[in-house]
């Protein structure tokens, strides 16, 4: 039995909409994190290639020949394994969850068999966040996210997810944009000796999808001041294409207590605490 792979959360602390190719595909420079919190992908042997689903957001998620999953199964030549997602992360929620799956799908086939990882251009025609999720550690994510620049570690800190619950498809985000040449992250990128210098420079960036997203779906900004008036929160922001936001806390126990008080005022929204991927696991 493989020991089963942890697909994390990508979390874009900041993302800028840099132009638009001429097929249509936009340009970003984004800065990426990863997170502690994630699903999970496990397999066994038997006959014959197939998924299983489980996990508190599984529901609904189909385990057919589409799946992410088995899409990258299939990429690696996988055959008579059964796979299985422990699926924790909300679908089409802005962190990853579909690609992270397939990343990790890879990382765990390649160590079971020995096989080479594919090309980057194979991973990113599996779906454009792909390579950036296939070695989960602080990058700096360009062009359509086939380049990819590692960064020093970042200072600790923790994180409040939240998401809403609400259908924000990313196609519907993009098209809302008000102008797709924006300006790049400011260089340069750390090293960041401390929290307090990060968020100065965190300050400084922004997502330029969050203002589109909110007029898509206005309990966005509900939930960014939600975040924001959280006892701690030093920064509240949009990841991606949304509906997930998050909001940086100096430690673990001062966002575990931020998430139990939104949770409380908000029971219908999904709210997690975590860390950064340990630096050992990225």
């Amino acid at each position: 039995m493989t020991c089963p792979e942890l697909a994390p959360a990508k979390v874009n602390l900041c993302l800028h909409v840099t132009g638009q190719r001429s097929d249509g595909y936009h340009m970003l420079d984004s800065l990426v994190v990863f997170t502690a919190l994630g699903d999970c992908v496990s397999l066994r042997p038997l006959q014959g290639l197939s998924l299983s689903i489980s996990g508190p957001e599984g529901a609904g998620l189909s385990a057919g020949a589409d799946n992410l999953v088995l899409r990258a199964a299939r990429m690696m030549g996988a055959r008579d394994m059964a796979l299985t997602l422990d699926k924790h992360l909300p679908r089409a929620a802005g962190i990853g969850g579909g690609s992270s799956d397939a990343a990790a799908t890879l990382r765990l086939l390649a160590r079971a068999t020995g096989q080479p990882l594919p090309g980057r251009a194979a991973l990113v025609a599996l779906g454009a966040d792909v390579p950036v999720c296939l070695t989960p550690r602080p990058t700096r994510m360009r062009g359509i996210g086939e380049r990819l620049d590692p960064l020093p570690l970042l200072p600790d800190f923790a994180l409040v997810l939240v998401n809403p619950r609400v259908d924000l498809p990313t196609p519907e985000v993009f098209g809302a944009l008000e102008r797709r040449d924006n300006s790049p992250l400011s260089d340069p990128l750390g090293p960041w000796p401390d929290l307090a210098g990060f968020l100065v420079w965190l300050r400084a960036q922004r997502n330029d999808l969050q203002a589109p997203a909110c007029r898509i779906a206005p309990v966005i900004p509900n939930v960014l001041e939600a975040l924001q008036s959280a006892q701690g929160c030093a920064l509240a922001r949009m990841s991606g294409s949304g509906a997930t936001c998050f909001g940086v806390f100096e430690t673990l126990p001062e966002a575990r207590a931020a998430a139990r008080a939104l949770q409380r005022a908000h029971p219908a929204w999904w709210c997690e605490p975590t860390t950064l991927l340990p630096a050992e696991s990225r």
